[in-house]
């Protein structure tokens, strides 16, 4: 039953005693102090309260107490978690004699007073008990404040931590395509100073030669000069086409688009647009591969795989030889051949057109010349299918250039 409420304090003091008189005294010394009172007259009176309500500051109970006495109902109290840390003070009129006093601590017991109490030191020892009750509800909300904050924290950390991982990522990213820029700007500038300088000195000497000469240019000569103003034009025109091809291939990787193709017919396609330089010098194209291969490929990329290394096998092809492209499957890849029977090379060559990603264009067998982007681009596009890329060669006998593209 509850008997009083102080103005807010929360400051909650449960008080047990079977005579309603001591009840009475007891609230009588303590109203003043501003706290918020309950009483029970027994021990099973004070459960069904301790039940009811929670956050109680301190409890003051009589140990004499009919039917159950004041340690067995501190125990009973002491078995919920939630009422451990309540204080109880026993009331006993007994001398405080050893034994007792040990069963009250065991029972839990924060301390003692006899009957009758003192006022004076009733109020001290509740009002001790009450600011400890304070001091412990500040600190569990200090507590629960820097929990959170923690959490906060935490949360924070893992979200910078993640943050700064992205950014990394993206960093890494920009970085790589910073490098492949800079290699294909290296690449224009040293096709640029390089591949097209000596065919412009070629064309500028021979246009002023005629411009110089006009009136009194002998017939031969003419034709002599205009043969090479012609060549000339063409050999620049086909290189700078190779160049614009590059470059848009290097702004199109991101358009990767596989998909399910039967290889012999896209080998086909790809011979079908270099039967002209091939009949030009007599080289013989032979596609070998059986009807039923098929691969998981971008249909564009691997028609410039294609074309790039027939190109350069025809280029190191001796007048009137042989191109046979054949097919094995490896592992889940299919690995393409394109055999030669040329010029070969050497095995630094080979180290070098392998391991380098700027590996110089050699010249033809019939001098034809070459930027070396080609095989920039097939190495890019075979990388970008999951393949690899080896060679096979012996000099003076041919090369086998094997790529791999999945199969499907």
């Amino acid at each position: 039953m509850r008997m009083a409420v102080s103005p807010d304090d929360n400051i909650k003091v449960l008080l047990v005693d079977d005579n309603e008189n001591n009840l009475t005294s007891m609230e009588l010394v303590l109203e003043n102090e501003g706290y918020t009172f309950f009483k029970a007259t027994s021990g099973k009176e004070a459960l069904r309260i301790l039940l009811k309500e929670e956050d109680f500051s301190l409890i003051l109970l009589d140990v004499q107490m009919p039917i159950m006495d004041g340690y067995e109902t501190a125990e009973l109290i002491y078995q919920r978690d939630k009422l451990k840390r309540i204080p109880i003070i026993f009331f006993t009129a007994q001398d405080y004699e050893e034994e007792s006093m040990f069963r009250g601590y065991k029972a839990g017991a924060a301390d003692f007073i006899r009957k009758p109490f003192k006022p004076d030191l009733l109020r001290y020892k509740v009002a001790i008990f009450a600011e400890l009750h304070r001091k412990n509800r500040l600190l569990r909300k200090q507590e629960e404040k820097l929990r959170l904050i923690n959490e906060d924290l935490v949360a924070l950390n893992r979200n910078l931590e993640k943050r700064v991982s992205e950014r990394t990522r993206q960093l890494e990213t920009v970085n790589q395509e910073l490098k492949e820029l800079n290699l294909s700007k290296d690449k224009f500038l040293s096709v640029i100073s390089h591949d097209l300088r000596n065919p412009l000195t070629s064309l500028l000497l021979s246009s002023k030669t005629l411009n110089d000469e006009i009136e009194n240019i002998d017939p031969k000569k003419l034709r002599m000069l205009s043969g090479v103003i012609h060549r000339t034009s063409n050999k620049i025109l086909s290189q700078l086409n190779e160049l614009v091809e590059w470059a848009k291939k290097q702004r199109q990787k991101t358009s990767f688009n596989p998909h399910k193709i039967r290889l012999t017919e896209a080998i086909n396609e790809a011979l079908e647009l270099l039967k002209a330089t091939a009949n030009q010098k007599g080289v013989m194209l032979e596609n070998k591969i059986p009807n039923e291969v098929l691969v998981n490929a971008d249909p564009l990329m691997l028609r410039s795989i294609l074309q790039n290394i027939v190109t350069n096998a025809i280029k190191y092809s001796p007048t009137n030889g042989i191109v046979n492209l054949t097919a094995q499957l490896s592992d889940k890849m299919v690995e393409v051949c394109v055999q030669d029977f040329g010029v070969g090379m050497t095995e630094k060559t080979k180290t070098t057109i392998l391991g380098s990603t700027d590996a110089p264009s050699l010249p033809g067998t019939n001098q034809e010349q070459g930027t070396g982007l080609g095989l920039l681009l097939v190495k890019d596009f075979v990388a970008q299918h999951g393949g690899k890329i080896s060679i096979e060669s012996k000099l003076r006998k041919g090369t086998c250039f094997k790529f791999t593209i999945p199969a499907n």
